[in-house]
């Protein structure tokens, strides 16, 4: 028997009651503004009461519940302040850690899957976990070479309460709304789900795993720790340590928010065209800050540390060119270009018609940051986009609606948009601009032809009257040595 609940009557009753708690907690709410105290007051404390109740119960079930929790823990950055400052905390307590399985059901586990003999396998090992996730906890460990190891132990039952907590959370999905207003919660679950087998199978995350510690071994700037064993539901890989992005985005000093912020973005669109992988779940638990031997600077020594490999999109040519080619001409006001790409990949579906300068006006906001040298990433600038974008009201609400997201370009979208609700988070200054550039294809124009050096007039001047006195000097040669050998010719024919 397990700490996971697992039956699914359990669980479904668990997260039945994160709706039905908010309702409760809105109608004591309106009793207390009844009784005389301040809307505002009131309204704050309803929405501490909902953070704490939703992230406990998220994270005390683990599995897709807790899932859900994470992914949505890097869009707290687009919420307006008086929303976003109660959840914040809860929030992020899903980004690092989770109430831990005991050590009774690890041992278990490890000599399930490891043998009877698993402790031979370590010289020493920490029942008390490091870090407690969604569908797995780490403990730290040393290896029976000397390494220091995290030791991956997948919840005995995940996958059984994986499927099931997504399952039951797309049906409150519209309830779950006001519990984080601003997001959309139905597209997010809908696809973790789709996305639960990859995240299940240790030796499928084993080898992204490889490909990127391989990819990365000698940079200068990204760590990916070597993986040293797997075997089913268990992965051991060497330790990283770092401080977590969730402590920079907490305390950090300017330096290591923007430092960190870098090379976020640079692996972001760094890891496709060198891997063909893109790492899919960019929430803050899983990075570290490397200050190495320099803790004190220069932050270009620092290094970002990348962890937990068990979702990633396939893309075997990098990211698509169309992105880029896309961006670019943006930038470019090509507005016409704009239209009919977006058109030909399947954004603009062939029943819709959009005025192209319209489409452009709605994008160009959102490119912000590509068009400027180095661009700081706050909440204000996140909010200010979503409220844009959430106003019925307003043309760009309409227009947004109109857009199609094809199914080759929805993970990569989730990424993104993660990865800066998490620059906002750090409110980090990046050059995207360096990136975009070095990494995605079809961002950066081609080079035009050099133009040839214009010559020297007296060289040119040389030239012409070679070319003058050339063809008739040989003329005259050709025909006074055709006039000499027709005599020779003559003669021999005779």
């Amino acid at each position: 028997m397990t700490d996971l609940p697992r039956k699914a009557i359990t669980r479904t009753a668990k997260l039945a009651a994160l709706p039905l708690g908010f309702a409760g907690r809105a109608t004591w709410g309106l009793g207390k503004r009844i009784g005389g105290r301040p809307a505002e007051i009131v309204a704050r404390e309803v929405q501490q009461r909902t953070a704490e109740q939703m992230f406990k119960v998220l994270g005390e079930l683990k599995g897709g519940a807790m899932k859900l929790g994470q992914a949505m823990s890097v869009f707290e950055s687009a919420l307006p302040e008086e929303i976003a400052r109660p959840y914040r905390a809860a929030l992020t307590k899903l980004q690092e850690a989770a109430p831990p399985m005991p050590s009774r059901t690890v041992h278990a586990a490890l000599e399930e899957r490891l043998g009877p003999d698993w402790p031979e396998l370590f010289q020493e090992f920490e029942d008390k976990p490091a870090a407690a996730a969604s569908i797995g906890q780490v403990h730290r460990a040393v290896w029976h070479d000397g390494r220091t190891v995290a030791v991956k132990v997948q919840y005995p039952g995940a996958g059984e309460a994986l499927l099931s907590d997504l399952n039951q959370l797309s049906r409150f999905a519209r309830v779950l709304g006001p519990l984080v207003p601003g997001l959309d919660v139905k597209p997010l679950i809908a696809e973790l789900r789709e996305r639960v087998a990859e995240e299940l199978d240790y030796e499928l995350e084993a080898a992204s795993q490889r490909i990127h510690a391989e990819e990365y071994a000698e940079d200068t700037e990204i760590v990916v720790p070597e993986v040293v064993h797997q075997s089913d539901q268990i992965l051991i890989t060497e330790w990283l340590e770092g401080v977590p992005l969730s402590e920079v985005i907490a305390d950090g000093t300017q330096e290591e928010r923007d430092r960190a912020g870098q090379l976020l973005a640079r692996f972001l669109f760094s890891g496709a065209s060198r891997t063909g992988l893109l790492h899919a779940d960019p929430h803050p638990g899983n990075f570290r800050l490397l200050p190495g031997d320099a803790p004190d600077g220069p932050p270009e020594q620092w290094k970002l540390g990348v962890l937990d490999f068990g979702s990633v999109n396939r893309l075997p040519g990098g990211l698509p060119e169309p992105i880029g080619i896309a961006l670019r001409m943006a930038l470019e006001n090509d507005a016409a270009g704009v239209y009919d790409l977006m058109r030909g990949e399947g954004f603009v579906k062939p029943t819709i018609e959009l005025d192209p300068d319209d489409l452009l006006d709605f994008l160009l906001p959102m490119l912000e940051p590509a068009q400027v040298d180095a661009f700081v990433f706050d909440r204000q600038w996140l909010r200010s986009q979503a409220a844009r974008m959430a106003d019925r009201h307003s043309p760009v609400y309409e227009l947004g609606n109109q857009l199609n997201l094809p199914p080759a370009y929805l993970l990569i979208h989730r990424v993104t948009l993660s990865t800066i609700g998490v620059l906002c988070q750090l409110g980090a200054t990046v050059r995207m601009r360096d990136e975009l550039e070095a990494w995605v294809p079809g961002f950066a124009a081609d080079p035009e032809p050099e133009a040839p050096e214009p010559e020297d007039p007296e060289s040119e001047e040389r030239a012409e009257g070679d070319a003058e006195e050339g063809p008739a000097a040989d003329a005259g040669e050709g025909a006074s040595d055709g006039a000499e050998d027709e005599p020779e010719a003559a003669e021999t024919s005779s």
